[in-house]
């Protein structure tokens, strides 16, 4: 199973904005974007060069593939198939992208970031309606009911996540149960509902090319 390996903290510095990788330390001082907010590297303070449009749309790219922890291939294949998809591009990668197994755990709350989520995962702690999916690019679909495996739920990792997600805000379209620990996907996200972290338009437009 693929992964990007590259330090967390570098990669945000690379993009030149929080990703939220590393989960709590991004919230707090200690953030090496907000000490050095400049790309990493020997030149990578003094690298003040104008983008080109080019450029723009390369690291639109990889801040979206990095955000949700995918290798290229992977990404590439979301964008054939969100234009192969009926209505908006633009909508339709984003959807893919947020509709799948591992950022749905991550968006519910029950893992701290996406790579989090992702191990969960792959260890095999979660299941789909009632069957064990260890895949993290599976994608999740509209009334999908998501809950932990058996035994599974006595993990150290579970024991007091009933008491953070009672303050944690989940997004509109799915409901999460915090005493039951268990997710329901009531739709997918509509337009308002996706994030505008990045910008799907300049990634259509690197790959249209």
């Amino acid at each position: 199973m693929g992964k990007l390996i590259s330090p967390k903290c570098k990669q945000c510095r690379r993009e030149g904005v929080k990703l939220l990788l590393k989960g709590d330390k991004c919230q707090t001082a200690k953030c090496p974007i907000i000490r050095r907010n400049y790309a990493p590297g020997v030149h990578g303070a003094k690298n003040k060069k104008r983008p080109t449009e080019y450029g723009n749309q390369l690291r639109e790219k990889q801040k979206a593939k990095r955000i949700y922890g995918i290798l290229e291939k992977q990404f590439h294949n979301y964008y054939v198939k969100a234009t192969k998809m009926a209505g908006d591009s633009q909508e339709n990668i984003k959807r893919l992208l947020e509709m799948r197994f591992d950022n749905i755990i991550y968006r519910a709350g029950f893992a701290k970031s996406r790579n989090m989520a992702r191990q969960m995962v792959g260890h095999g702690l979660l299941m789909v309606n009632g069957k064990k999916v260890s895949i993290p690019s599976y994608q999740v679909k509209a009334k999908d009911e998501i809950s932990i495996k058996g035994e599974k739920i006595k993990s150290k990792i579970f024991t007091e996540l009933e008491k953070a997600l009672e303050n944690k805000d989940t997004v509109s379209w799915m409901h999460v149960d915090p005493k039951n620990l268990k997710i329901k996907v009531l739709n997918a996200p509509k337009a308002d509902d996706l994030e505008q972290n990045f910008n799907p338009r300049l990634i259509i437009e690197f790959y249209s090319k």
